[in-house]
């Protein structure tokens, strides 16, 4: 089949060149030249484990290209995907859908056969509809159909969730365009893909439900383990008693300084803007949309006490900036906030991360970025860290006991062992968990 795919960002991305890894022949558009051309030169604009062997592969077989030509890349498509960006719009937290109502106008004007259009953004319930009362304005006398099939990507894991996804949700009334859907993703019905098929509607609203439901996860274990910072439990014990029951499942359950990324921050805030538009406000998910913001502020606080109290003059070394491992993702990552507020505190603060510096220097000035793990920490008075990188799991303690001026350690993400940490000399603190002190 042939598949346009507008937008080359990171759902575009993936998902051009994952259905090309199928067999269809894809076109991944896009209005930035210079990403294009350099899509074409094989570099790849993102950060995503496999992602730049995945298009090399396919752009070599022949089944993957990369244009700028909007109208020629659409001519002769049987689906053309929208996975342009729906940001958080300021002021009033709805999503944008200025990129998503574009595409779609440039869409109808180009198609010259019967195609389904589909939206691969997520957006808000009712933009379907809309997509498709604009696209019926400019063509009434065009046959085509409007598709709703969110992404539910990982970052960090985006390859294989297409390849192997938890099910695939298809919103569509029309037998002709299920049937088109069907054929594109068919090698998943031949792996017994769960497939989810119903309304636009719903199928817009499950996107925005499981995001939230997830972000709901987390900021429930973030406040069990600031209970059990309280009443001396520890919240790692807590998850695993819970996330053994089947009803709940252990995942999302880690604590830690609050969610960030692409999604969780900007999908809770414009689910809590569509349920109040519609007269059935979702007070939990506002109440999650409130803690988390808070919790990512409050993080900074945690390392000025664990510090003495004050951080004039001080050095603190960073671990990590992303808002997750095996990414360079910077969007609302909890650093954001952390790291402005330990500066204005009087600290130097130095931070490495494996992938996420050249976007995160842009973000937060301030910071002396520097080349590896062990660097952040010379003469520190503090290490922090934020983003649980496999290479931060194994450091060599007996080193980093030397390197520092003052052996404090703020682990926000626990991948530590206390008994671990006070027994090779650290005053150690993690979260939901009872600090220690150096043996």
């Amino acid at each position: 089949m042939r598949v346009t795919m507008v937008g080359t960002g990171y759902v575009g991305l993936v998902s051009g060149a994952c259905f090309s890894e199928f067999g269809h022949s894809v076109i991944c558009v896009d209005k930035d030249a210079s990403k294009i051309e350099a899509l074409r030169r094989g570099e790849i604009p993102i950060f995503e484990p496999g992602l730049d062997k995945l298009v090399a592969e396919n752009v070599a077989a022949g089944r993957l290209s990369f244009s700028t030509e909007l109208a020629d890349s659409v001519r002769g498509a049987d689906a053309v995907f929208i996975a342009v960006g729906t940001p958080s719009r300021r002021g009033d937290g709805h999503a944008d859908l200025t990129y998503v109502y574009a595409a779609a106008e440039e869409i109808a004007l180009a198609l010259d056969n019967y195609a389904v259009v589909v939206t691969k953004s997520t957006v808000p319930v009712g933009t379907g509809a809309e997509v498709e009362r604009r696209i019926r304005a400019l063509r009434p006398d065009l046959a085509f159909d409007v598709a709703s099939n969110p992404e539910f990507l990982r970052e960090g894991s985006a390859i294989e969730d297409f390849r192997r996804p938890d099910r695939v949700v298809v919103g569509t009334e029309s037998d002709k365009a299920r049937a088109v859907m069907r054929q594109l993703y068919r090698p998943l019905f031949l792996l017994e893909t769960p497939f989810v098929f119903t309304s636009r509607e719903t199928s817009e609203l499950i996107k925005y439900a499981a995001n939230a439901f997830l972000a709901t996860k987390i900021t429930f274990i973030n406040e069990m383990a600031d209970l059990c910072e309280k009443v001396g439990g520890d919240v790692q014990d807590v998850a695993r008693g819970i996330g053994l029951d089947g009803r709940i499942g252990k995942k999302f359950l880690h604590a830690g300084p609050g969610f960030g990324g692409s999604c969780f921050p900007k999908d809770t805030l414009a689910l809590v803007r569509t349920a109040r538009d519609a007269g059935s406000p979702s007070r939990i998910v506002e109440s999650v949309v409130a803690v988390n913001d808070a919790r990512k502020i409050a993080m900074a606080d945690r390392v000025i006490a664990a510090a003495g109290g004050d951080l004039a003059g001080k050095t603190v070394g960073v671990l990590g900036v992303t808002f997750k491992p095996n990414t360079d993702d910077m969007r609302d990552a909890p650093s954001l906030d952390i790291l402005p507020r330990l500066i204005a505190a009087g600290a130097t603060v130095r931070a490495y991360d494996p992938e996420g510096m050249k976007a995160a220097a842009a973000l937060i000035p301030g910071v002396t970025w520097v080349t590896g793990a062990y660097d952040t920490m010379a003469d520190a008075d503090v290490l922090v860290i934020i983003t649980e990188w496999n290479q931060f799991r194994a450091l060599d303690l007996s080193r980093m006991k030397r390197l520092m001026k003052v052996p404090v350690v703020v682990d926000l993400r626990n991948i530590y062992r206390p008994d671990e940490m006070a027994e090779a000399g650290f005053s150690y603190h993690s979260i939901g968990r009872a600090p220690v002190q150096a043996h």
